[in-house]
């Protein structure tokens, strides 16, 4: 059985960012125009006006001050309140695609491996734009990759899910190197006129090489020492959108066809299942919270991390220890511990060890321990 390495990582940043004020803005525009329009209804006690969001709030709340977004004037604009973001002919390359094969030239050149090299991408992800044919397919072809691709969808946990794919594909012969990438639109799936849930999301885009041996070029390769992989169904944490809603025409654009959560019981059901998770996995490879630098922990809410990090280490967590990137990012879904880790594993030397965790809808959680190099 061959050893797994993760040799090299990307991230496409989209070029427009949203901030806490100008969201507020017009969410509350659009809060103060639905209640003019529905003041008769309002005042005759059949209907419940809609509540201002604030800034305080979202950053109490979440600890996100801005967001990257593949489209900004639709999300802002409170007639509208979710991206602009056209079609496209099925002879141009997909916007997945495109965010993809960005993030996959980093993560390539950083693995100082090309194309040629890999045999086999998965597209990670807790929304794809279509169907079929697969996303990762087309990036396949983007890139002039030879072999096989495939799309899989874990929600948050997409991501480690894919590496624990990848890993088990190079660990076996079937590859000597997979490409695994998380174009995530988060902005397509969430309602902006939903003030408990306007604020949490943004887009991104991560790209992982993991393959069996490492360049002499690579920047900074990790072994992969263990992956852990856990789910159990909940319905805490749900979007029904799918093909089958034309079939029940009656529920088309209805509230739950985008992201709706108990917000309240995935903190409190989720973070001690992660937690108890890691802990075991350490334990169960012979290491000890000692042996563990730093915890590249899924980026939702920054509540959730320091929590999962008190639990982890016993004691309050250094930010150098869980690091975050959601007070810039959002919560980009599966590709949330992926940047965490892009932008904060260059200061590990040889023999360093860190834990990237993901979790997120199903529930769902993975779990990767790592050692530098």
């Amino acid at each position: 059985m061959h050893q797994a390495y993760i040799s090299g990582t990307g991230l496409f940043t989209p070029a427009e960012s949203i901030s806490n004020d100008e969201l507020v803005e017009a969410f509350n525009q659009y809060v103060r125009a639905w209640n003019a329009d529905n003041s008769a209804a309002i005042d005759a006690g059949e209907l419940e006006p809609l509540q201002e969001s604030s800034v305080a709030f979202i950053e109490k709340a979440s600890g996100i001050q801005s967001r990257f977004v593949m489209n900004k004037d639709g999300v802002i604009d409170p007639t509208r309140m979710c991206p602009n973001i056209a079609e496209r002919a099925d002879t141009e390359w997909s916007i997945q695609c495109e965010m993809a094969v960005a993030a996959a030239q980093q993560a390539l050149a950083a693995a100082g491996r090309t194309a040629a090299d890999i045999d086999g991408v998965i597209v990670a992800c807790s929304n794809l734009q279509r169907a079929y044919p697969a996303i990762a397919i087309e990036v396949q072809q983007a890139l002039g990759i030879d072999g096989y691709a495939f799309d899989m969808n874990v929600a948050c946990s997409s991501a480690t899910f894919g590496i624990d794919a990848a890993r088990n594909a190079v660990q076996s012969g079937q590859a000597r190197a997979v490409l695994m990438v998380n174009p995530e639109i988060c902005s397509g799936h969430l309602e902006f006129r939903d003030r408990d849930c306007h604020f949490i999301f943004g887009d991104a885009c991560t790209a992982v090489v993991i393959e069996r041996e490492v360049s002499e070029n690579a920047s900074a390769a990790f072994k992969i020492i263990d992956s852990r992989l856990k789910t159990t169904f909940s319905n805490n944490i749900r979007n029904n959108f799918g093909f089958l809603n034309r079939a029940a025409p009656e529920g088309i654009g209805a509230r739950d066809k985008l992201f709706r959560q108990d917000g309240r019981k995935v903190f409190k059901e989720v973070c001690p299942m992660v937690a108890e998770m890691i802990l075991a996995q350490i334990g169960d490879n012979g290491l000890t919270i000692g042996d563990i630098r730093r915890l590249w922990l899924h980026q939702a809410n920054l509540n959730m991390n320091q929590l999962i990090g008190k639990r982890v280490l016993g004691r309050e967590p250094l930010p150098e220890e869980t690091p975050v990137i959601l007070d810039q990012y959002a919560n980009t879904s599966s590709a949330g511990s992926i940047i965490a880790f892009h932008q904060h594993k260059a200061d590990f030397e040889s023999g360093q060890k860190g834990v990237i965790c993901s979790f997120g809808a199903g529930y769902s959680v993975g779990s990767i321990i790592v050692e530098r190099l």
